[in-house]
């Protein structure tokens, strides 16, 4: 099994390197690409199955080379969890791309840059979800951020260099910010190695382990736009082509809340900043609730929910306890599914109505009520409405905290359900503005939305085009994936459990790197 480990980045890379060979060719292009995530696909859910049923995770000391030189590849089953659901994801979103191409003749995503910088940033995902010492994190970090530049100024139009730049130096600052960390992590351990880290921390004074903590923590809040770190994020997203917006909703900060569970748990278990963290948590609920609330175009609607829905994945992991942690493993399953597919549902409005502003998209029930369906059962699950999953991962984060029953936890408790319920209220009022309202409604309707109408980034209307059957499956393929996790939520949140116990048991990792070394 530990063969396959390699392949989850090796095979993106070699995919990418064989999609930029053959440029110019676009079938090429897409048949590579899609070989290459499904196979990603496959390998990944081997490797979660034999890791879960071994319950024992798989180490690969790269090369041969031993700890701490080595890079030390980690397979346990959280991060071949998200390995699965990240390919799933990356492949739905790839085939919805190709129908966008196929249709506008490439002019959103040009195919010769596109497949070759997907596949990096696919790449990067994996090794960042893989990695076992923190530099090899870092440089996976980078590898997608790199792609992520292209991608997030595909076009050249004004509007999306401008925000690209703006994306491009806030990530920049936290990959500074993270590089600095790791510097003075290895100053003062000798070691970036993840499993060697966790068995030397508790040898410095709490002083020195708190201001490497929090230099952590400042790095992964910035990718993971945690509140007042996510300012760059509604911006940034929505100008972006559908498919790109998509992938970086669903996944992107994902990989920065990721580096915190992982780190949280098994570098810091010792070190206490809860109580920053459950205040951040709060904020962030909160803040970018309200910043849905007050749009009124359905890109930037969804990137506010987004950031609001970060908050409970940092409320789960500050009450640090395996109930909790695999409340939010769990939770961020659905997150990324659901968020993804909301983004391409919000695409295929774009293109049949020519706007994503709630002010101007009418009548969509009756011109396109496939979308309807597509747009409707995402938007309620993200709301928390039972028995979906969003109901499943709140309640459960809520049972966690209802458990230590102090003050601050049933304030989070409360934003957790005032958050639930506005987001609910901003999705169903995008729903009933764009599908049930009609051309010819009364003055009086639209007065009650008057207040919008200074909402930013309304967007320009563009032309109305055809929205081809294989953008409408990959949509409708992940909006069975979402249906799924709710079907399948006790199997499901079983092995999210067994995920929670085994991040508060750092020894493990410690043993198994110390065996790939050996």
């Amino acid at each position: 099994m530990s063969a396959l480990v390699p392949l989850l980045v090796t095979l993106p890379l070699l995919g990418a390197a064989v999609a930029l060979i053959a440029g110019r060719h676009r079938r090429t292009q897409v048949v590579v690409s899609v070989v290459t995530l499904t196979l990603v696909t496959v390998i990944a859910t081997v490797l979660l199955f034999a890791v879960d049923s071994g319950d024992e995770a798989i180490a690969v000391s790269v090369g041969g080379w031993p700890v701490p030189f080595g890079i030390v590849l980690y397979v346990d089953r959280l991060a071949a969890l998200l390995v699965v659901v990240s390919s799933i994801v990356l492949l739905a979103v790839l085939l919805f791309s190709v129908g966008q191409g196929a249709a506008d003749g490439d002019d959103e995503t040009p195919i010769s840059i596109f497949h070759p910088s997907y596949l990096i940033l696919a790449a990067g995902i994996f090794n960042a979800f893989i990695a076992g010492d923190l530099f090899n994190l870092y440089v996976g970090f980078e590898i997608l951020l790199v792609a992520s530049y292209v991608l997030i100024t595909l076009g050249s139009t004004e509007s999306r260099i401008r925000t690209g730049v703006v994306y491009i130096v806030v990530s920049l600052v936290s990959s500074i910010l993270f590089l600095a960390a790791i510097a003075m992590i290895y100053g003062a351990l000798g070691t970036v190695n993840m499993a060697q880290i966790a068995q030397r921390m508790v040898e410095l004074p709490q002083d020195v382990q708190l201001v490497l903590h929090l230099m952590l923590l400042l790095a992964f809040a910035i990718k993971a736009a945690v509140f007042p770190l996510s300012f760059w994020l509604p911006d940034s997203y929505p100008t972006a082509p559908a498919p790109v917006t998509a992938v970086f909703a669903g996944l992107l900060t994902k990989v920065g809340v990721y580096a915190m569970i992982r780190t949280e748990t098994q570098l810091f278990n010792d070190s206490d900043v809860n109580t920053l963290l459950l205040i951040v948590a709060l904020a962030t609920m909160i803040v970018g609730v309200l910043g849905a609330v007050a749009q009124a175009e359905l890109k930037r609607i969804l990137s506010f929910t987004l950031v609001s829905h970060v908050g409970y994945m940092v409320f789960g992991l500050a009450i640090a306890t395996e109930e909790a942690i695999g409340a939010t493993i769990y939770y961020m399953v659905h997150h990324i599914v659901v968020q993804t597919t909301l983004f391409l549902a919000v695409g295929l409005i774009e293109r049949r109505a020519g706007s994503t502003s709630i002010l101007r998209v009418k009548g969509l029930m009756r011109a396109a009520p496939v979308i309807a369906v597509l747009y409707f059962i995402p938007a309620v699950n993200l709301g928390g409405l039972p028995p979906f999953s969003g109901f499943i991962g709140k309640f459960a984060l809520f049972d966690a905290a209802a458990s230590d029953g102090s003050p601050l936890m049933i304030v989070l408790i409360v934003a957790g359900i005032v958050t639930s319920l506005l987001t609910l209220y901003a999705l169903m009022r995008a729903w009933n503005l764009s599908f049930w309202r009609e051309e010819d409604d009364s003055a009086e309707t639209e007065a009650r939305i008057s207040y919008l109408g200074a909402a930013p980034a309304a967007g320009d209307e563009s032309e109305r085009r055809v929205i081809p059957r294989i953008m409408t499956s990959a949509t409708a393929g992940m909006v069975a994936v979402t249906v799924a996790l709710t079907v399948f939520a006790g199997p499901l949140y079983d092995v999210c459990e067994r995920i929670g116990s085994a991040l508060l048991q750092p020894v493990t990792l410690v043993q198994l790197e110390q065996e790939a070394a050996e």
